[in-house]
């Protein structure tokens, strides 16, 4: 057990004894992580960083006494919603993270349905293909939630999400993309469903809600997914990933402030007054407000509508070196930078167990079995080392027993973040 200092460290050693705990951490900087980190220039997170550290001490509860907090986060949530077809009724937070703006939503459509219609057995709906903190938000909420087999197309099943609907579920759940396959779900079709059974629709755009809208804009084709499809009552999307800000932000957005309301807890019941929180948190820091506000603020539209025509370049790169490799081919069609490789002839988990020799760090998918890549700028001078170490890594899988038994063995170590 670690004991409490009895005396202080001296401000050098204390640097030297946290360089020494920073050793064993993968440094996304050296492109070697498929994902955690999300890097768009030195700038950038000269800029993220700077604004966080400014603001680290302020506390975006007591906008009264931070206004500055306040007055950030309300432009960060009104120029999303601008990208995601919002209106001047739309509203939102900043949250911590994209579990947090998942279980927020959660919340909302649970309490505003309740507002006006009785649930017995309250239950939400989401492709298998979700965000697990659908499940965490069914069990802090004491929930039920069915998770439906997604189609041919690694996409959501929309008939088959529509024979479990009854007359207690309050919230069906898309992907834009989804985490394991990279694909964007059918929402227009979802949004079709959600109108039919009067419930509501979230969109969990942790991943690709602040890249495809210049993705579009860019001349590539995506598939909608925002507040400009009928049904979307609320969309996730994370500030710390293609929006480059300080780790600790996302947005939680709803297409109606009305909805936004049934997000807040209230509490008056003890000596202090009336304490109200519009997140989950209490205390929170306004440096991963501030940062998202600077880095939005420092690269404007254009500079990521140029950040992504480098990064689907970037993608492309990827694309042309799997389809050169004979044995494994790409999961689905991808709009975005998620991918997802899969093979039916090498075992996927020994080409894996190669590549971390090689000394990369592997994300891994257990159903079907896959080795997914986030793409980010900070892949740019990688690609090659990676094709490289991928065919070596294929040409050792060839010499592996590939069997179902050894490909379930692999598959039970398979762990996810």
């Amino acid at each position: 057990m670690t004991q409490f200092p009895q005396h202080g460290m001296s401000v050098e050693i204390l640097r030297q004894e946290l360089l020494d705990l920073q050793r064993s951490d993968w440094r996304h900087s050296e492109g070697r992580l498929p994902l955690h980190g999300y890097f768009a220039s030195e700038a950038v997170s000269n800029i993220a960083s700077e604004a966080a550290a400014m603001f680290s001490n302020t506390n975006a509860l007591a906008p009264n006494a931070f206004p500055s907090c306040k007055k950030m986060e309300q432009d960060v949530v009104s120029m999303t919603l601008h990208l995601l077809n919002g209106n001047t009724e739309s509203s939102g937070s900043i949250t911590s993270g994209g579990t947090e703006s998942i279980i927020l939503s959660v919340k909302a459509a649970r309490d505003k349905t309740r507002a006006s219609r009785t649930l017995r057995r309250p239950n939400i709906i989401v492709p298998s293909s979700a965000h697990p903190a659908f499940d965490k938000a069914a069990q802090l909420l004491d929930i039920a939630i069915t998770r439906v087999p997604v189609g041919a197309d690694w996409r959501c099943d929309i008939s088959a999400m529509e024979r479990v609907v009854d007359s207690d579920t309050f919230l069906i759940a898309a992907s834009a993309p989804s985490l394991p396959y990279g694909l964007i779900d059918h929402v227009a079709e979802l949004g079709e469903l959600a109108i039919k059974h009067d419930i509501w629709l979230h969109v969990d755009a942790c991943i690709g809600g602040l890249l495809a809208p210049f993705v579009r804009q860019i001349g590539h084709p995506v598939s909608d997914f925002d507040f400009g499809v009928a049904g979307v009552r609320s969309i996730s999307t994370d500030l710390h990933k293609f929006g480059y800000t300080a780790k600790g932000a996302s947005l939680i957005l709803y297409r109606d402030i009305e909805d936004h309301r049934f997000q807040y807890s209230h509490f008056r019941n003890w000596p202090k007054g009336e304490y109200v929180t519009p997140t989950l948190a209490g205390t929170r820091s306004g440096g991963p407000i501030a940062s998202a506000w600077a880095v939005m603020h420092f690269l404007g539209e254009d500079g990521y509508r140029e950040i992504t025509k480098r990064l689907m370049a970037l993608r492309d790169r990827y694309l042309a070196g799997f389809e050169e490799i004979k044995e494994i081919a790409v999961l689905g069609h991808p709009e975005l930078t998620v991918l997802t490789i899969v093979s039916d002839k090498v075992s996927i988990f020994s080409m894996a167990d190669e590549m971390r020799r090689r000394n990369w760090y592997m994300s891994l998918v257990a159903e079907p079995a896959g080795i997914q890549q986030t793409v980010n700028l900070v892949h740019e001078s990688m690609v090659g080392p990676y094709m490289e170490d991928l065919n070596a890594a294929v040409a050792f899988a060839r010499t592996q027993d590939s069997d179902e038994d050894f490909h379930l063995l692999h598959a039970s170590r398979v762990v996810t973040y």
